[in-house]
């Protein structure tokens, strides 16, 4: 198999919701946010898994969830219109299922990102991308976005994310990406930084 079928970009069904929740989870886990929204590092293996889930299964039905042959990358991409949305029936319900104990402090980091999220031009959100942390380094990540930021240039239409760090706001810089006003603050915790793409020039 070459590299490039490797790396070759898959849409992802729902049978694939399990395994691609848990590479997020694994992906995520160590990341500035997370300890953030759960201390404990038990309770964040635990509860990680199904948040994750209810991301997998909102972009399965309503955006897109891209993957390679054996699954072990996934970015979720769900397109925005002009006016803000709001969140999917039975969302806030389900979250306060999975998270439990945690759910005020999942409510403030859904909260502080809606504030920032842009208003305006349609576009499409990275709302995660993840590597499973073994092959992390080796451009998967950047294939799975590459793929996807052709057609969006095709189309005409900007991307905007919200890096979990500074290494990886660095990695979005390099690609295209520039930030988008200051960065998101959580009230004693990490910052995340907005960014937007807009379509290359044709």
């Amino acid at each position: 198999m070459s590299h490039n079928d490797t790396y070759a970009v898959l849409r992802a069904g729902q049978a694939d919701a399990d395994v691609l929740s848990q590479v997020i989870a694994d992906a995520f886990f160590d990341l500035p946010p997370s300890p953030w929204l759960i201390a404990d590092p038990d309770a964040r293996m635990k509860i990680f898994p199904p948040y994750f889930r209810i991301y997998v299964e909102l972009a399965l039905a309503a955006g897109e969830v891209h993957t390679i042959h054996d699954r072990a990358a996934v970015a979720l991409w769900l397109p925005v219109a002009a006016e803000p949305s709001q969140p999917p029936p039975g969302y806030l319900e389900r979250l306060a299922a999975v998270t439990g104990p945690w759910l005020d402090r999942f409510l403030v980091f859904d909260e502080e990102l809606e504030r920032r999220h842009p208003a305006g031009p349609p576009h499409q959100h990275l709302a995660l991308i993840a590597v499973r942390p073994d092959r992390q380094g080796v451009g998967v990540g950047t294939a799975l976005l590459a793929a996807h930021h052709a057609r969006l240039d095709e189309e005409g239409t900007p991307a905007y994310l919200e890096a979990a760090s500074l290494r990886t706001r660095d990695i979005y810089l390099r690609i295209g990406y520039s930030d988008l006003g200051p960065p998101i603050q959580f009230p004693d915790g990490p910052a995340m930084y907005p960014m937007w793409r807009p379509p290359a020039a044709a």
